[in-house]
Parts: C-alpha cells; structure tokens; sequence
C-alpha cells in the first residue's frame, strides 16, 4: 500500500525538478498555466521517491550489479565477471546519487517553507545518508557547493570537499535531525508516504543515532578523539536501532521492474542477473565452519554433488546420475527442472569420479573436484564458470556442481527480501568495536552477542541462536577479528559497509583470486568522467589529494587502488 504511491510523487518530482531547473528567462518562455508551481511542492510526495532511490541504489551496490558482494567476497559471478569478480573497474559516475541529493534539497526547502520539522529531519537524515555513501565510495566530492546550480553559474562546477569536511558535516546533520525527531512533531505528515518507518519518530531518530556510530567509527583511525566522543554521545543516550524490528528497511512491492528485487526472474526473461550470480566460497566456508544456519536461508546445496569412486572405469561419469543411475544423454537440468524432482519427487542426482584417474584441466579447471553438497566459487578465479568441472559452461544453465543462492532471491519482493540501510546487528557490532577499544559504550562480549542474535533474527533462524554462539569459532574471544567476522557474515545483502569496514581494519583478512590485476582488495571507485571532463580544475585538485599507491597502476591516482583521506596513514587494509 504505502510504497505504490512512489511512482505518482516520482512523477510529481520530475515535474517540479524540470520546472525548478530553468532559469528565469527560461521559466518566462516556457511558463506552463497548466504547470506545477514548485513552490507548491509537498514534501510527502517527494519523499518516497528519495527514500526509495537510495535504499535501491544502496542494495545495488551492496547485492545488486554494485561489485562490491564481489569485492568483500560474499558472492562471485560466472558470467561477465571481470568487473565484479577482478575488480576490472573503470570510471564510475555519480550521477545518480547527486540526482537524489537535489529531490531531497528540495523536499529540505519545502519542508522549511511549509515549517514541518518531522520532513526536515528526514530529509537531513538522508542528505547525511547519500553524502556518507558519496564520500566512502569516491573520497573528496562536491559537498558545500554541490547541487546549488540553479542559484549561481559558478556553482555548475563546484568544488571537491575533503573528505574530513564532508564526514563532520553529515555528524552535524545527523545531530540535528535527532534534535527534531525528539520533538515528535509530525506536522503536514501524509500517512503512508514515508515508507521507511511510516512517521515514527521515535525510530527515524535511532535511525539518525545508528549513522552517528556508523560515522562517528568511520572516522576512528583518522579523528579518533572525534570518533570516541560521537561514539559516546550517542551511547549514552540510549538512542540507536537496537531491536531488528527497527532496522531500516525498504521492502519492495514487486508489481513491476523498478519496484522489483534487483535479482528476480520475474522481469528478468532468462533469469541470467540471478543464474550468474553464485555464493563465494570464502564466505561458504566460514558458513560450513561454524554450522551456521543463516547458510540454508542464502545458499542452495549443488544440484548435482560430485562423489569419489575408485573403481569407475572412467575418470568421470559423462552424464548424471538420478539415484545412483546414470541418465544416459543428460548432462544437465534447469533450476527449476531440479526444484520438482528434488524437492517434489524425492530424486538425488550425482555424478561419480574416480579419484586416481581425475585430472583437473588448468587454466580452466584448477585443484581437486569439490564433493561437498554446498560449494560456492573461489574469489578471482580466470575462467569462473568452469569451475569444478561444469559440464554445461556458458550461461544457458546453470552450473551442475556449484551453489547457487538460495531461491528466495530469485523473487519480487516479500518476506525476507529488504533493502537494508542500518540494522540493530550493524549497531551492536560498532559498539561491541567501541567496547574493545576501552571507550564507554557497554560490555563488548555482551554487543557482539546481541549483534549476532540480531543478524540471525534478520534471517529467521534465532531459534538456533544459542548453540551457535556457543561454537569455538564464534563465542567471543576478546578480539577484534571475532567481531569484524560475525559483522561481514551479517552483511550479506548490505556489503558496502563490510567493504568500508574491510578498509578500515583490513578484517576479516581477505586476499583476492589468481585473475586480479594486483594483488590487494580495490579501495575506491575511480572518479568518472563527467566530471573530470567538465568540472576537470575541481576534480584533477581531487585526484591530486589521493595518495598514489604500489597497486595504482596506469590510472595513476585516479586508481581504485589509491588510498583517499580516510585511509591515509593509517596502515589499512594494507
């Protein structure tokens, strides 16, 4: 209900947008009386389309065609892979986020006008959301003179901010939209047209205190008297999301491409965004490692498990087999084909090999057959969709011998399908970071904890909660590296904040595959060239600021493996 409103204000947005941009000759020529008049905008109707572009192009980046699930290894693609799986990366545009950045300025302005404090706080919360994500992901961006265009020609080519400027602007921002949810005045709110948190206060204000931590620890390496103080502030308090109800999320009604999961088949004809897309098997492991039940919810077990046979005549079975027969002629069936006969029909489909006559086929298969019943793909591999000796290679079906994700994902929307913004399980986490570091923030053992449970409440599986805390590998040991595990295991389907965590504390220690370029994890986008061919003096000045690296490159400093601000001289990842 409250998200289909979405597409009506989106329009209503690019209308007023249109109008807004004309100067004024311009808007004396091309006067509609018919026209929406900007300054009659409502800030109810632009908000929907605000939140709903950034928890869209947020989950992209984090689980959709963003690379980085990728990068931080919690899933790898075997088909057109080289961007997302060897950080083959070229100039990255932009555009997208500052075009969120001006509906929101506009919705501040009107919620300004119109003296509606609940709306302003939203929209500073957001502001503060999409420059966070501006500045983690390129470095210096345009912030003081950015989207002010429309006021002066001199500002059609702002300057780069330092990422330190940017960063304790978004902490004020944050703190003032904390201040006005406070209040609880809700004054002008349409009901159903924030479709975040349906105009409660109380959560949009723990909302703004879990990105206060979320900065506050961004900043910890670099202003870490900055850091402890926000950490602190917002501790006391008491405001965070602390419950998994209250996390952040946008669910998707799935009545059409655009409000759609970004990995369904629905409106994807031949299913290929989510056939391509496979668990990585260094996430896979530590999930089998520690018995975790989230692995059941994410990852399908292989449809054809490979089994060792000594005495078969032959190296490997040329066909599979259902039930322990071989099925002559058939090499392969769909996704959906296996759904019936496995889960319908009861049928177990392998393929046997014989250990001492196996030969793996390098460059495209490499190692020993993989027998297991989940089995993902080793990051960075040269030719991904040979792995473990796949008898259908291409992308007409899917691989017989590795994992794909679990069927949930190939929906529309429901359920457990959410964008994901700020969740308890990321909070927990920061403070269990802060305990450890000696800051007054609580009891580490007793917020790594609460962030696990979180997580696996997230998934539906807290009714297994306690065996799995009790696990060597996951009951707390006092150290930084159990927590930095849990917390990039907990953000499947958010993994741009694990890679911005990665960057920070080079945990959990990740290496890239055999067909990366360098030998080290990629650490920004590359600024693209919109703006180095049209903003070229602001944005070479921005480039200048990067620190050029070993892994760097041809590209220079405008390299995805050039350290921005934030990064430099603290000694991470690497």
């Amino acid at each position: 209900m409250k998200i289909k409103k979405i597409l009506s204000g989106s329009l209503l947005v690019l209308a007023l947008m249109a109008a807004g941009s004309c100067s004024d000759q311009l808007s004396e020529l091309n006067e509609n009386p018919n026209g929406v008049n900007p300054e009659d905008g409502n800030p109810n109707m632009i908000m929907p389309t605000v939140q709903s572009g950034l928890a869209m192009e947020y989950l992209r980046l984090g689980f959709g065609n963003g690379n980085l699930s990728g990068v931080i290894q919690h899933t790898q693609e075997d088909g057109w892979f080289t961007s997302f799986n060897h950080y083959d990366w070229t100039e990255t545009d932009w555009s997208v986020w500052y075009g969120l950045l001006r509906n929101n300025k506009f919705m501040m302005e009107q919620a300004v006008a119109l003296d509606y404090p609940f709306h302003q706080g939203v929209a500073l919360t957001l502001r503060a959301f999409i420059y966070g994500t501006i500045t983690d992901l390129w470095g210096d961006a345009p912030y003081t003179e950015a989207v002010k265009g429309d006021e002066s020609d001199e500002l059609l080519r702002p300057v780069f901010d330092s990422q330190e400027t940017i960063y304790k602007g978004i902490i004020e921002d944050l703190k003032a939209a904390s201040a006005l949810f406070a209040g609880g005045d809700k004054t002008g709110y349409l009901e159903n047209y924030d479709i975040y948190y349906n105009g409660n206060t109380a959560q949009w204000q723990q909302f703004a205190g879990t990105l206060l931590l979320r900065y506050s620890m961004r900043l910890s390496e670099k202003l870490p008297e900055l850091a402890r103080s926000g950490v602190e502030s917002v501790y006391s308090s008491g405001v965070y999301i602390e419950e998994a109800a209250d996390d952040a999320v946008m669910d998707f009604p799935g009545t059409n491409s655009g409000n759609s999961w970004p990995l369904n088949v629905a409106f994807n004809s031949d299913e290929s965004n989510w056939r391509r897309r496979k668990p990585c098997q260094t996430l896979l492991d530590k999930l089998l490692q520690y018995g975790d039940p989230r692995l059941e919810v994410w990852v399908q077990p292989v449809h054809v498990q490979w089994v060792a046979n000594p005495g078969l005549a032959t190296a490997v079975d040329p066909f599979i087999r259902q039930d322990g027969v071989i099925l002559n002629g058939v090499k392969a069936y769909t996704d959906e084909e296996f759904q019936e006969k496995i889960n319908q029909q009861g049928h177990t489909y392998t393929r046997h090999f014989n250990p001492s006559l196996y030969q793996p086929n390098p460059p495209f298969t490499v190692g020993p057959l993989n027998t297991a019943e989940y089995v993902g793909l080793p990051p960075g591999l040269l030719y991904p969709d040979y792995h473990n000796m796949n008898p259908t290679t291409g992308q007409s079906v899917e691989n017989q011998h590795v994992s794909q994700i679990a069927n949930l994902f190939k929906g529309t929307g429901g359920g457990l399908l959410k964008a994901r913004l700020a969740s308890a399980a990321e909070t927990h986490f920061i403070l269990a970071e802060a305990a450890l570091k000696g800051w007054s923030a609580g009891n580490a053992k007793d917020h790594y904890e609460a962030g696990v449970r979180s997580s696996m409440e997230t998934w539906g599986v807290d009714d297994q909660y306690a065996s799995y805390i009790a696990g060597s590998g996951v009951a707390f040991n006092n150290t930084l590296a159990r927590i930095m595990e849990q917390k990039w295991i907990a953000a499947w389907t958010s993994s741009a904040e694990a890679w911005f965590d990665f960057r920070r504390t080079g945990l959990p220690a990740l290496s890239p595959g055999p067909a990366s370029s360098e030998p080290v994890l990629p650490l920004r986008f590359i600024y693209g060239n919109d703006e180095l061919f049209n903003n070229t003096e602001n944005a070479n000045a921005a480039v200048d600021r990067l620190e050029e690296t070993s892994y760097s490159g041809p590209k220079g400093k405008n390299s995805q493996w050039s350290k921005p601000w934030i990064l430099q001289g603290t000694g991470e990842p690497w």
